[in-house]
């Protein structure tokens, strides 16, 4: 049997060229593409033919357009998220939390807006994760996080009501510090030592609120991040629900094995 190289269609060829050029940083985040004019005279082709190319490098996530201004490369506000025990306890020294710390330190404006406080029934996850019977009452506390303005990730953060309730973790408010300077606080209410964590990701793609809430293109994908944090004497204290689009993180995990 003889196999025929299939002959690309002249908007994949004006994709595949431009997409080359964004991936291998030829052309940096926020630059201009050419005008569909010029892509056309380049490429002897029609201006409805590059449109139709623009088309696909937005529905992958690699241009945006703007009415009368033109395409662009999709500018994209990168968080590099290192998680050690070292990283930490530096971060909780200087009363942040490790997502604005770390956000402080690659040059970018972190924010954290509480969107909801509330006490639930356990969802069966959490409550599995958190060892408590399923439907227990729980904390949760819903934020979503920017970067200069810009949403990157959504928060659900869970703790058992027994003795989250009556705290400020229960209050609508951010917290000096992050919850865990609370929690660990030797004057506060709950004095419980932070001592690790277990982390589970799954790559998806997003609910159709998810897209909307993170502002995402179409087609990208989101990291699903479930954190549970224990105490020196191995009981949940926390289970974080995190969905980062995919395009606006790097995780990097650090584990000692001795």
């Amino acid at each position: 049997m003889i196999e025929v190289e299939r002959q690309a269609f002249p908007y994949e060829r004006i994709a595949d060229d431009l997409r080359w050029e964004i991936l291998s940083s030829r052309r940096q985040p926020g630059e201009r593409l050419p005008s569909e004019h010029k892509l056309a005279e380049q490429y002897s082709t029609s201006r409805p033919t590059v449109r139709r190319a623009i088309a696909l490098l937005k529905g992958e996530g690699l241009v945006v357009t703007e009415q009368g201004r033109g395409a662009f490369v999709r500018p994209t506000p990168h968080m590099r998220l290192l998680v050690t025990g070292s990283n930490y306890r530096r971060h909780r020294r200087a009363g942040l939390s490790g997502f604005s710390a770390q956000a402080l330190e690659q040059g970018q404006m972190p924010e954290q807006l509480v969107l909801e406080v509330a006490t639930i029934a356990a969802p069966l996850d959490v409550s599995m994760r958190l060892n408590l019977d399923e439907g227990a009452p729980v904390v949760v506390r819903r934020r979503v996080f920017r970067l200069d303005g810009r949403p990157v990730a959504l928060c659900d953060s869970y703790y058992p009501a027994e003795w989250a309730l009556g705290t400020a973790i229960a209050e609508m408010e951010n917290i000096s510090g992050g919850v865990h300077a609370l929690i660990e606080d030797p004057a506060g209410p709950i004095h419980r030592s932070v001592a690790r964590s277990v982390d589970d990701l799954v790559a998806r793609m997003p609910m159709p609120d998810e897209v909307q809430s993170l502002d995402l293109p179409p087609g990208m994908p989101v990291v699903r991040v479930v954190r549970t944090i224990y105490d020196v004497d191995d009981a949940a204290l926390e289970v974080q629900d995190t969905v980062a689009a995919a395009d606006r993180h790097t995780f990097r995990y650090e584990v000692s094995m001795r």
